[in-house]
């Protein structure tokens, strides 16, 4: 290999393994600020050409980091052959690349064509990736780069106004002044050719991580009264329990296991649901179709009333087409202190070849990875459900999503729009056994917080269950692949936030920009 190509692949390979050492689990959050700039050096003197190989090469690497728990998911649970599921897998992590790709191939486009107005081209294009990764074939936004800084409130308080893709901005605008930076050192110190001035990059990176973290601490301060605990304009609080009752996937199914599993259920909830408003259990608690097993719904419904404590609880659902056809629901039940359903919500948005197939028609010899359960169908919108009140206050209210879909922040965005007072979240994250995913799964929710001003509570089957406040504190989270039962006050109000109103404004107003500058560069030569 030629030595002039040597060094680019190193470069390009060392921001590929930096990149899952970013996230939960690992939590090098601050590698975030420099992980792109070997990346920026590999592609200092490359063609466009290479720089798209030399950008996929890092991608793949950094997706194969990230992403490699779906072997635990296909291979262990889905019964998938194990080469066939690390082929699949490596397939997964080649098309998520493509987008490192595309970027790298913009980025040197860009900076031969316009090299003063790089420190801003760079950032708008990435987070035009990311918001197309969101979207595309179904979105898979997982691990956008805005989530590596879930445990430094003061960064990614800028997401009321921007989102998690505003914080991505701002982590890449410092890579790109370090990486110029970097460039007009070297090439003084080797007496070459001269690059661009790097003082306009730096300043700007400074300018602005100056403002956010300060915004950061304002909101921070502004937020939390002088009472701990407290949120501005949250007067209220709300006593919730968690049951995490670590069902083993492969019997979560198995009739033989349902007993079992229901005690386990009945056990921990004792517990949970004394002095509390509210007791919450995973997705697809119930190991069985609660409004079609009339033996296994009183066993819950008993237990409520016994309690006289409202129950949310995920089950399979089942709705009928408009010729009768019946098709399954991934469902989340609210159940009242006297043990009637009083609210459900439809999960909207599934996760592909895990509860369908896509274009079945074409892909008709593929099959889910999750067995034991037919293809469900979507909910068609966010529900708000009521929570029933003691005395004649303003009812409380709030929204649920299921697994997948709080990786999606317009989604969460659509339910904080209705105006909750909080957000549940439930999920069975034994699918991706004890890998970096559960961890991952859980910071994204941070994110959630913070973008809306709403309080989240988590019931995870085998965790990570919890509880997150606003500002985005973790007030509470339980290990992974244990029996817990957890209790916490979470503060509840309605706190409107720009994103909540406007959404991903930012983000298309990044992609207007990078188009803008993709066009005037069009029109120059380099």
């Amino acid at each position: 290999m030629p030595h002039t190509l040597a060094l680019p692949l190193v470069l390009a390979s060392a921001s590929g393994v930096l990149h899952p050492l970013l996230f939960p689990y690992f939590d090098l959050g601050f590698l975030a600020w420099i992980f792109l700039v070997p990346l920026y050096l590999a592609l200092a003197r490359c063609g466009t050409r290479r720089a798209f190989w030399m950008g996929w090469l890092s991608g793949v690497i950094a997706f194969v980091g990230t992403m490699h728990w779906v072997v635990t998911a296909m291979h262990l649970y889905g019964k998938m052959p194990l080469l066939l599921s690390y082929a699949l897998m490596l397939l997964l992590s080649t098309y998520l690349g493509l987008f490192f790709a595309i970027y790298a191939f913009l980025f040197v486009w860009l900076r031969s064509r316009l090299p003063s107005l790089i420190v801003l081209a760079a950032p708008c294009v990435w987070v035009t990736m990311e918001l197309v990764r969101t979207s595309l074939f179904s979105g898979l936004p997982w691990t956008l780069l805005g989530y590596s800084q879930y445990r430094w409130l003061p960064a990614i308080q800028i997401a009321d106004l921007a989102g998690v893709y505003g914080v991505a901005f701002v982590l890449v605008l410092v890579n790109v002044a370090l990486a110029e930076l970097g460039l007009w050192a070297l090439a003084r110190g080797r007496g070459g050719e001269p690059v661009p001035s790097p003082w306009v990059p730096v300043a700007a990176a400074m300018l602005v991580v100056l403002f956010t973290v300060g915004y950061g601490y304002a909101r921070l301060a502004a937020l939390r009264g002088e009472e701990s605990g407290s949120i501005a304009g949250m007067a209220r609080s709300l006593r919730i329990g968690l049951v995490q009752a670590n069902i083993d996937q492969a019997q979560k199914w198995d009739p033989a296991f349902a007993q079992e599993t229901i005690g386990r259920y009945q056990q921990l909830t004792e517990w949970a649901a004394e002095d509390t408003d509210l007791v919450i259990w995973p997705e697809a608690a119930t190991p069985f179709l609660f409004e079609r097993e009339p033996d296994y719904r009183h066993l819950v419904t008993e237990l409520v009333k016994r309690r006289s404590t409202p129950l949310l609880f995920g089950s399979p659902a089942v709705g009928y087409e408009a010729d009768g056809r019946p098709y399954l629901l991934n469902s989340a039940y609210l159940l009242s202190g006297q043990g009637q359903v009083i609210g459900r919500y439809d999960k909207q948005h599934l996760v592909p070849f895990g509860e369908y197939v896509p274009l079945r028609s074409i892909l008709f010899f593929l099959d889910k990875l999750v067995q034991g359960i037919g293809d469900f169908k979507p909910g068609t919108q966010p529900t708000i459900l009521h929570l029933p009140q003691q005395t004649p206050k303003e009812p409380i209210t709030f929204g649920v999503v299921i697994c997948y879909e709080v990786i999606f922040p317009d989604l969460v965005r659509r339910f904080a729009a209705e105006g909750v007072d909080f957000m549940t979240t439930i999920t069975n994250d034994a699918w991706f056994g004890r890998s970096v995913a559960p961890f991952q799964h859980y910071g994204m929710v941070v994110l959630r917080a913070v973008e809306n001003r709403v309080s989240f509570a988590r019931a995870a089957n085998t965790g990570i269950s919890g509880f997150i406040d606003p500002t985005g504190r973790i007030v509470s989270a339980s290990p992974i692949f244990q029996q817990a039962a957890l209790k916490g006050a979470l503060p509840i109000g309605r706190v409107s936030t720009f994103y909540t109103r406007f959404g991903n404004v930012f983000a298309y107003g990044c992609v207007i920009i990078g188009g803008f500058l993709c066009a005037l560069a069009y029109r120059r030569r380099p």
